[in-house]
């Protein structure tokens, strides 16, 4: 999988966004699917958390093209849960193609650092009014 990773995509002169080198289309279609099938298998509560991307003409050129794959993985989609799988897996595969880094570590589920450092401060504040040590 990690061959994909920073995978050269040429883009025509014209500007346009279209993606030429037949090679290069292979290997991104073959990098969505790999992250599809392993979105499929993954926990909801173990999903990557993924980077926000710059929208350069190399990355317009990636969503493009794989936007045109993902139609054959829509139309043979059955319910929303798995539209949503193959949606996470397909942002998964061009977070790789473009080499952008993610979390692989999941999403943390600990309630405390869910909470921001200036939330934890005013409630600790808060506690020491009620105990009356604050006066």
């Amino acid at each position: 999988m990690d061959a994909a990773v920073n995978t050269p995509v040429v883009v025509d002169s014209n500007d346009d966004g279209t993606v030429t080198q037949e090679l290069e289309l292979e290997k991104m279609g073959s990098t969505l699917e790999e992250a599809i099938v392993e979105t499929c298998s993954m926990p909801l509560e173990n999903r990557p958390r993924l980077p926000r991307i710059t929208l350069s003409k190399r990355n317009r050129a990636v969503v493009k093209a794989l936007s045109r794959m993902l139609i054959i993985f829509l139309e043979a989609s059955r319910d929303l849960c798995e539209t949503d799988l193959i949606l996470f897996g397909t942002a998964m595969a061009v977070c790789r193609i473009i080499g952008a880094k993610f979390s692989t570590a999941g999403r943390t589920t600990a309630q405390s650092s869910a909470i921001p450092a200036w939330g934890i401060i005013i409630e600790e504040r808060i506690a020491t009014k009620m105990d009356g040590g604050g006066r």
